[in-house]
């Protein structure tokens, strides 16, 4: 029987080790803080359920358009320090629901931490792991998967304290919601926390080193969200640098490079993270680390050591779970000789969890313009379409790439309510090689905003045929 050791219980480690058991191997799982990891317990599935209660607080904005006789927005309070123990408690649950099924398919799951031991000549390796309140013991495997993930990156002049200054992690304590929260980094996660805090009624500073919000993000997308940001009243410094951070006691200090400075009740530290490989014993076993820390990794998910695999966030390929739940079942397959597709990032989707989202997958705006990737594209906003009229939509649209002679799908952009369920359609087109002919003859519901997806393949169809 395979022995396989898996450092990490996120979701590069937990779905590699179901796939792992299933296909009849000796499991191990060594994870420090409980199933799911950091993923589950403090960081994607908190901060989308924090956002799902700021959108109930949303879908109060507008209750008077609808015909709706309410108080709106004024006549909502929030209880912090109940919507942050709904937050912990569901994350809890999905724990459990992840240790269960470990347990169920036969995974020895061990709370604790592991590191490479010393090099074996042959065809195992030595993992020392350390049970949580226990003694260091080795453990022979054939193969080894590392998918330890990442740590909210700190800056010597704005550590996080708990209290005032804080990293997304730390936001789940508070028992009250900030008077004016300080966001710095304007990224996926700084915009998200920003908008759902901006929901619930919270006065929002953004602080953004560059010119506009999610730098990284299609242009049109990103501006469009600004521009939502902006009417809702939250404040937007672009092209500002948080430099250090203060707590006053009662309040926090914010200098910005330019010498300015921004006072307010909170901070939120948003400025990336870092992969958690520095205690791993990788360079002394020889296995290549880039320095920035990230393991290196090809698209099977082996390092340049036999037997190695590295799933995740600890990799820097895409900081995604759905990503690193890919690359931890690549990695299994491919160890245990199965047949396996190398992992293809043209075909991966993602979502920014603000509101209204934004999801992309395929070629870029940017890959286009910089004629990387010829392509013809269309963009249709979401005013056009009947069912977001009737939900009173009045910010997004869907955009279309395809390549100019065969009309093949090759990328989109969505920005809407939900986005993250409609970018679906487009990522199967992509994923099956579809074109804008055949995406424009599927029938569609009417009304509904997958309609526009369907309406931008006619219109890039038309122009086909011109």
């Amino acid at each position: 029987m395979s022995r396989i050791v898996i450092i990490g219980g996120g979701p590069g480690g937990y779905e590699a080790a179901l796939v792992a058991a299933q296909l009849g191997a000796e499991v191990t799982l060594v994870e420090a803080d409980g199933p799911g990891g950091a993923c589950v317990l403090t960081d994607c599935v908190p901060s989308k359920t924090f956002i799902a209660s700021s959108e109930v607080v949303t879908g109060h904005r507008h209750d008077e358009r609808f015909g709706i006789r309410s108080a709106g927005l004024d006549g909502v309070t929030v209880d912090a320090k109940a919507v942050n123990e709904r937050v912990k408690k569901l994350a809890l649950a999905q724990s459990g629901d992840i240790q269960t099924k470990l347990i169920k398919a036969g995974v020895d799951v061990v709370r604790g931490r592991a590191r490479l031991g010393e090099d074996r000549l042959g065809h195992t390796h030595q993992v020392l792991i350390t049970p949580e309140g226990g003694e260091t013991y080795a453990v022979e495997a054939g193969t080894v998967l590392l998918a330890t993930g990442a740590t909210p990156r700190v800056l010597p002049t704005a550590r996080p304290d708990g209290d005032r200054i804080l990293d997304w992690r730390q936001v789940w304590d508070l028992e009250e919601l900030p008077s004016h929260l300080i966001v710095i980094g304007s990224g996926v996660t700084g915009a998200e926390f920003a908008s759902a805090y901006l929901a619930m009624g919270v006065t929002v500073t953004l602080i953004s080193s560059r010119e506009r919000v999610m730098p990284h993000e299609d242009a049109d997308a990103a501006m469009a969200i600004e521009r939502v940001f902006r009417e809702r009243g939250m404040t937007i410094l672009s092209q500002s640098r948080g430099d250090a951070v203060e707590n006053t006691g009662d309040g926090v200090r914010v200098t910005l490079s330019d010498g300015r400075m921004v006072e307010g009740s909170h901070v939120l530290m948003a400025v990336g993270a870092v992969p958690n490989t520095a205690e791993l014993g990788l360079r002394e076993y020889g296995v290549d680390v880039s320095d920035g820390g990230y393991v290196t990794v090809d698209r099977v998910s082996r390092t340049n050591v036999p037997g190695i695999y590295a799933a995740g966030d600890c990799t820097g390929v895409l900081p995604l779970a759905s990503v690193a739940a890919m690359q931890g079942r690549i990695a299994i397959w491919h160890a245990m000789g199965e047949a396996v597709a190398p992992l293809r990032l043209r075909t991966v989707s993602a979502n920014v969890f603000t509101d209204p989202e934004l999801a992309n997958v395929g070629v870029s705006q940017n890959e286009v313009d910089s004629g990387r990737f010829p392509a013809r594209q269309v963009m249709l906003p979401l005013t056009g379409n009947a069912r977001a009229k009737m939900a009173g939509l009045q910010d997004g649209f869907v955009k279309l790439f395809c390549r100019p002679g065969t009309g093949q799908i090759v990328g989109g952009v969505v920005v809407s309510p939900k986005a993250s369920e409609l970018i679906l359609p487009i990522t199967m087109a992509i994923e099956n090689n579809l074109t804008v002919d055949q995406l424009a003859h599927t029938i569609t519901i009417y009304p509904s905003l997958s309609g526009s997806i369907a309406e931008a393949a006619r219109q890039l169809m038309q122009h086909e045929v011109q």
